[in-house]
């Protein structure tokens, strides 16, 4: 799981850069996490990650200000997810997560960023089966066992947990998320999560090299072009 996640975050290092419209994205999905489940991340610990992390990339007040105002309203734009997946230049295997208010015209730019650049979108399932989805929670912390004994007690079903330079890493399935957040916080008191999301982790990897390379960068130039577009997965290795 270790290596996989880091190949993962070599992988968000390399769309990070990439991205030129992230406070639009992040306030897109603040909005629908506050419109689903609440603005107030006391009561919403999804809505409580996502701030967190949006504060850690440097969105701007006013932008997570603006979603949370937009999410308390009535009515409002009616955003849904779409995952796309396929096969990026050079074989490697992509996985495409948006949030869209119009799947027809989110599905037509998605395609044309595969098409223009030789790669094949497929259909549901066609490559999600060869990546891990799992939650991550990374925080400081030197003790392994007391973390584990706290997950494991509020029967949460951990993948595993890891513990390296001071900071501990734990895996769980998606649908363990809250049940585990919330251990850890009832455990150990205010945690700081360097890392609190659910992801699509690679159960290998896909080596790439020469025009491959380049074409892979336009790939994800493009799709990070696309407001719709929330994150990559894929298991390309250069």
């Amino acid at each position: 799981m270790g290596r996989a996640y880091q190949n993962r975050k070599e992988s968000m290092a390399k769309t990070a850069g990439a991205k030129t419209k992230i406070y639009s994205k992040f306030g897109r999905e603040l909005y629908v996490c506050a419109k689903a489940g609440g603005v107030d991340p006391s009561g919403n610990l999804a809505l409580r990650g996502l701030l967190e992390r949006a504060k850690k990339a440097q969105v701007p007040a006013h932008v997570i200000d603006k979603a949370l105002d937009k999410a308390k309203g009535s009515g409002g734009e009616d955003f849904a997810p779409a995952r796309y997946e396929g096969f990026g230049p050079g074989g490697c295997m992509v996985i495409v997560d948006c949030l869209t208010d119009n799947p027809n015209r989110t599905f037509n730019d998605v395609r044309q960023c595969f098409t223009k650049t030789k790669a094949k979108i497929g259909i549901q399932g066609a490559v999600s089966h060869m990546f891990d989805h799992t939650t991550i929670l990374a925080f400081v912390h030197d003790d392994e066992d007391a973390v584990l004994e706290a997950l494991l007690a509020a029967d949460v079903d951990v993948t595993d947990v890891e513990s390296e330079d001071g900071k501990i890493t734990v895996f769980t399935p998606p649908g363990d998320y809250f049940k585990a957040k919330q251990a850890l916080m009832d455990a150990l008191g205010e945690v700081d999560f360097d890392v609190d999301e659910i992801q699509f982790l690679p159960k290998g990897n896909t080596a790439i090299s020469g025009d491959d390379v380049v074409l892979f960068e336009k790939f994800l130039d493009m799709l990070n072009e696309l407001d719709d577009v929330q994150n990559i997965y894929h298991d390309a290795e250069f």
